[in-house]
């Protein structure tokens, strides 16, 4: 399936208020069901590809960790986490370390985010309005639990909290931190972290979470410079 992108979509889900929590639910485990199983294609206006995924390869949280905590890539493989429901892809850990415990950086995210349910691509900071103005998180961790917020002092705040409003990083971005580095690059052949995740509307944005859907993310990881 191929939609063409012209404007970042800011048009937002809305669910039937007929329909009970049970139900959208129940709506939303068939969206991402199906999600595993398709192929999507993402393109701009000018016709280049900005999405594409294939029928995804899920993996236990014991087998990802058998395999060194990496998704094979050739297998189009997705960790599921069944605590939160959150699907992983590493696509690159980046250079760098992992956070440590007690540690606090400053880090610099572009994304894509697709409303599966809505089968649109709904915001971007990857467009030539937000260029100039990543999502910046403030992020730190204490006895293992990683917490994070939008800055919105340095650049006024990225697409993701000037849409929705919310200075608090959705839980589900937050999955990767666990096992990417942040760190900045060094060489030209040395990409920073990468990372595709499918985040229930429990571990989305404020809007994913009162209507009821789940998106489709494709993340960068970058540690800014002090």
């Amino acid at each position: 399936m191929c939609v063409a992108l012209c404007t970042v979509a800011t048009a937002l889900w809305s669910c039937n208020e007929d329909e009970t929590y049970a139900d959208q639910k129940e709506k939303e485990r068939k969206a991402i069901a199906g999600f595993l199983n398709r192929n999507l294609t993402l393109l701009d206006a000018q016709g280049d590809t900005l999405l594409s995924t294939g029928k995804i390869k899920v993996i236990t949280e014991q087998q990802f960790l058998a395999q060194d905590s990496v998704t094979n890539l050739d297998e189009n493989e997705f960790v599921l986490f069944t605590n939160t429901g959150v699907y992983m892809q590493i696509v690159r850990k980046g250079p760098g370390e992992p956070i440590r415990s007690g540690e606090s950086k400053r880090v610099i995210c572009r994304y894509y985010e697709y409303n599966i349910l809505g089968d649109s691509l709904q915001t971007s900071n990857q467009t030539p309005y937000w260029a100039t103005t990543p999502e910046v998180l403030d992020v730190s961790t204490n006895s293992g639990s990683i917490t994070a917020s939008f800055n919105t002092t340095l650049n006024g705040g990225g697409a993701m909290y000037m849409i929705y409003k919310n200075i608090s990083v959705p839980n589900g971005w937050l999955v990767p931190l666990n096992y990417i580095n942040l760190g900045r690059q060094k060489a030209e052949d040395e990409g920073i972290a990468k990372v595709r995740i499918i985040v229930p509307h429990s571990e989305g944005q404020t809007d994913a979470t009162n209507n009821v859907y789940p998106c489709f993310y494709e993340i960068t990881y970058q540690e800014m410079r002090e």
